[in-house]
């Protein structure tokens, strides 16, 4: 299986809803590794790496979010793997 990486940044209502939280939870069940975290923008940022249709999933999700979010928009942007990436975390606020 070839392996992919994607950039997000989701806009909307993406902070104080535990969308962080809910992406961490839903990228370990789908087994992929990479990070997120809020921007001091209002955005919610991340690095998504995995099988390509794990990606793709988590992508899909990714416009829905949790409840209580209200996502507006989800920016992707193909990225090169990385092997230094272990584990999918909430990384802080930039």
């Amino acid at each position: 299986m070839t392996t992919v990486a994607r950039h997000l940044t989701i806009h909307g209502r993406v902070q104080g809803v535990f969308y962080r939280g809910w992406a961490v939870e839903t990228a370990r069940e789908l087994r992929l590794v990479g990070w997120i975290r809020n921007r001091h923008n209002g955005t919610v940022e991340a690095i998504v790496q995995g099988g390509e249709p794990a990606v793709e999933r988590f992508i899909a999700l990714a416009h829905e979010g949790p409840a209580g979010a209200e996502v507006e928009r989800v920016e992707v942007r193909e990225v090169g793997p990385s092997g230094e990436l272990e584990v999918f975390k909430q990384e802080r606020t930039v």
